[in-house]
């Protein structure tokens, strides 16, 4: 037999964080409609898993409820905390805890006399392997930048997080300035935020570098729009806007404090010195540095495919050097 069928069944969840992983990338944005049914889903599952082992009596069954446990009283939460503390995003989190929920015990597979995943751990949370690997993973996205960047013969301590672009393709990146007005700092601009700006301001961002003097003027701020999320995938908003009454502060360079106090939901952490000085970097230079940042579901998903085919790499190799 190929798998139990809960086990079969949970492989309809490996194209979906492709998919998700794939729509990340692009767009930085995953709708929220995708995790609830992923729940229901894994639940779901769950239950017949926990009638296939009723009533827990041997030893199965209470190795069973232990990874259970684990995965949902300790894996789950660790995308909230991880949110919270700002590790993650909320997609990240809302995709953890939808594995946590998925796939709590090992599955297994019988592809051509070879029964998958091939490393199994002691405890057997697959959810915890597949956030292992996903961490794994993850460390190869910094490694590839700072190879990228060696590659150009850009070497500098800022190399595994960082690199230069063209300014005029900020519209189409994502991740935030690694500079300001005042040099290096890992906390510029993000570049959402800044999306947000011009669509509020109803300006693109050669508008901005053509004519910096006049608009950075508070006054030079008439009728605004709609900011968006700040995400690619939405144009900007150039109409349809409203005219809002606000007393111009002449000491708000770039009417960036008026930006944050209108609308309606924060912009990524952003304050107004954070902004001011990302506009300052973009209007004065061709090029900038850019922190990426790679999306966490995009790991995740290879993790998780990882994680159904060869198991726990992380026991492996602890096994393989002696620690286990």
């Amino acid at each position: 037999m190929f798998a139990t069928l809960p086990d079969a069944l949970r492989l309809i969840v490996v194209p979906v964080f492709c998919w998700a992983a794939v729509r990340d990338v692009r767009t930085r944005r995953l709708p929220n409609r995708v995790w609830p049914p992923l729940y229901a889903f894994g639940a779901l599952l769950l239950l017949w898993d926990a009638a296939l082992l009723w009533p827990f009596a041997g030893l199965d069954g209470r190795w069973f409820l232990v990874r259970v446990a684990v995965s949902l009283l300790f894996v789950a939460p660790l995308g909230y905390a991880f949110w919270y503390l700002g590790a993650f995003g909320g997609a990240d989190a809302k995709a953890l805890i939808a594995l946590a929920i998925v796939f709590p015990t090992f599955p297994t597979y019988e592809v051509a006399g070879f029964s998958l995943p091939l490393v199994e751990t002691a405890l057997g949370v697959f959810s915890l392997t597949i956030l292992t690997n996903t961490v794994l993973l993850g460390l190869a996205y910094p490694v590839g930048l700072a190879v990228a960047n060696l590659a150009h013969g850009r070497v500098s301590p800022t190399m595994f997080l960082a690199r230069p672009v063209s300014t005029g393709s900020l519209p189409e990146r994502h991740g935030r300035l690694f500079e300001d007005a005042e040099g290096t700092t890992r906390s510029g601009l993000d570049l959402d935020a800044l999306r947000m700006y011009l669509r509020w301001r109803g300006l693109t961002l050669a508008d901005l570098r053509n004519d910096p003097d006049r608009l950075r003027d508070p006054e030079s701020v008439g009728e605004t729009f709609d900011p968006t999320d700040g995400g690619t995938h939405v144009g900007p908003a150039t109409d349809g806007g409203t005219v809002v009454e606000v007393d111009c502060d002449l000491d708000d360079p770039w009417a960036a404090e008026r930006f944050l106090a209108e609308i309606d939901h924060g912009a990524y952490g952003t304050d107004a010195e954070t902004l001011r000085g990302g506009l300052e970097v973009v209007t004065a230079s061709e090029t900038v540095r850019v922190s990426p940042g790679m999306p966490f579901v995009v790991p995740m998903a290879a993790g998780l495919v990882v994680s159904v085919t060869y198991g726990d790499a992380l026991f492996a190799l602890l096994g393989a050097i002696g620690l286990l």
